[in-house]
């Protein structure tokens, strides 16, 4: 239980007023997930469950980020960052492979494992993705920028194609790194993926029917 909580994880919620258990998400990722440097209900699991639910979505969405983490250190610890009764996972790892140099070979490998072990669980997944930068070279890109199209094609995700649209290198939105979003790069990352994010919901209601 210790572990869950550190990762913001808690038992399923009950049933709201009208009678309708809330969908369990799980954010699955790194510090972009986590809310690096960031007080917890700024990052981007809490900001994103408060606007579904103005929306009027029955939702919780956990944090299950863990500052540096790579695709392989996500696969490590999927089972138990992920626990059972969990709904939906919207999968957010990859920055940390590309900023060291990982071969994308080994970064589509880890999410491709973590995608097809979420679905020998019936957990349906959203992808989100995650682009390299330019100074790693054309081949580098061209290479990593193909993952995540590729996996969300071959397993029919819901996918938003870039974590951090919008909101990439500028100081208005990052802390002073350029590579974490701060409070507002947070909101305005949930501003653009919510509209993926709600057909994501959409079909893990419909799966739950």
């Amino acid at each position: 239980m210790a572990l869950f909580a550190a990762l913001g994880l808690t038992a399923s919620p009950g049933r709201t007023a009208s009678g309708e258990r809330p969908v369990s998400l799980v954010a699955f990722g790194d510090s972009l997930t986590a809310g690096y440097r960031l007080p917890g209900p700024a990052a981007f699991p809490a900001v994103l469950e408060r606007a579904l639910q103005a929306k009027g979505r029955a939702v919780t969405v956990a944090n299950a980020g863990v500052s540096g983490d790579t695709t392989t250190g996500g696969l490590d610890r999927l089972d138990w960052s992920v626990p059972d009764g969990t709904d939906g996972v919207i999968l957010e790892l990859g920055a940390n492979d590309m900023l060291r140099g990982t071969d994308p070979a080994v970064t589509r490998k880890a999410l491709d494992t973590i995608i097809t072990r979420l679905k020998a669980r019936n957990i349906p997944v959203m992808l989100a993705g995650m682009r390299s930068s330019p100074n790693l070279g054309p081949d580098y890109v061209a290479r990593f920028d193909a993952i995540y199209p590729d996996l969300a094609k071959e397993y029919g995700l819901v996918l938003y194609p870039f974590f951090l649209a919008g909101i990439a290198g500028d100081k208005a939105y990052n802390l002073e790194d350029r590579l974490h979003p701060n409070v507002k790069g947070v909101e305005t990352i949930v501003d653009g993926i919510l509209p993926s994010v709600e057909t994501f919901l959409d079909r893990v209601q419909a799966i739950g029917r």
